[in-house]
């Protein structure tokens, strides 16, 4: 095996240990195996490599590991570990004892984390690298903005036991946005734009509003919101009576709608109160692609004029 004179796979080097031992990694476990293939730092020199529950108890006491964790598929693997490091100990070629110690795997529902897996979709180039944002490694999720520390936080309160479970992704998700919220400045975001025209409005001229950065933290100060003459609201935002949610709903607006519908008021935040007058449709699929409204002027900044309904 040493010279190369074999092929791969025709020949292995076993450990006899016991034949009736119940656990089959503590009969003839294989140590060494054949494999023609250049090695990094030796070159073509070695043709024969070590198995890893060979290796691993081996370059742990080397490197002076004390406790080597492994997840809970390697609890079998433990005596030959143990037996491995119990034979060289007399030998003088290693002076540490490391210890194995097991623990359940961490699975997060609906996500992949098998690293066979994970190099098949590399290899494949159904995404661009390790560090692609859809994958989930440290380098993926790193270029997702996703801070290490909420990481720390996350790991810290799924804790460590030898129970199987699968571990909801929204736990690593709020773990993100706990720590986010109190670092963070807010801004807005619109998905699905809808376009707002205001009929009332003077020209094409632009009013800047003052918001706050952060609405608890007062420190991070105020960022100018542009509002004018066009605006796009969030599709979702707008209930339409005769589209296919106002078909589902039987016409009626849904308990607890406080956005705007066709005919209704509604506060843009920060800014004023406007009614919707009218809900233009594209020629083709009918769906609202552009609300004409009216603003109320004088319910800036959440005024509300004497005579006037409140708008929630």
């Amino acid at each position: 095996m040493r010279e190369g004179v074999y092929d791969e796979g025709s020949h292995i080097l076993r450990a006899k240990i016991d034949m009736a031992s119940p656990n089959i990694n503590m009969r003839d476990p294989a140590l060494y195996r054949i494999k023609h293939e250049s090695h990094p730092a030796t070159g073509d020199k070695w043709c024969i490599y070590p198995m890893y529950d060979f290796s691993h108890p081996i370059s742990d006491a080397v490197e002076g590991i004390t406790h080597s964790l492994c997840t809970l598929e390697f609890e079998d693997h433990r005596p030959l570990y143990e037996w491995t490091v119990e034979k060289l100990l007399p030998t003088s070629l290693i002076n540490a004892t490391p210890r194995q110690i097991e623990f359940s795997r961490l699975n997060l529902q609906y996500t992949v984390l098998s690293k066979r897996k994970l190099i098949q979709l590399v290899q494949e180039k159904h995404v661009t690298g390790w560090d692609d944002p859809r994958m989930p490694t440290l380098s993926g999720v790193r270029r997702r903005g996703i801070p290490p520390e909420s990481l720390r936080l996350f790991c810290e309160r799924v804790g460590i036991s030898k129970s199987d479970s699968n571990i909801d992704y929204g736990d690593m998700e709020n773990c993100v946005r706990e720590l986010l919220d109190g670092t963070s400045s807010r801004a807005f975001a619109v998905l699905k734009p809808l376009k707002v025209t205001l009929k009332n409005w003077q020209g094409s001229i632009l009013e800047d509003f003052e918001i706050p950065r952060h609405p608890k933290i007062l420190e991070m100060g105020n960022r100018a919101v542009p509002f004018g003459k066009r605006l796009y609201i969030e599709r979702s935002d707008f209930f339409d009576m005769d589209g296919p949610e106002g078909i589902t709903s039987g016409g009626k607006i849904p308990k607890g709608f406080k956005r705007l519908v066709d005919g209704g008021k509604v506060r843009l935040k920060y800014a004023y109160v406007i009614n919707c007058d009218e809900v233009v449709r594209d020629s083709e699929t009918n769906e609202p692609v552009e609300l004409m409204c009216t603003l109320y002027p004088e319910t800036r900044a959440g005024v509300t004029p004497e005579g006037m309904s409140r708008v929630k």
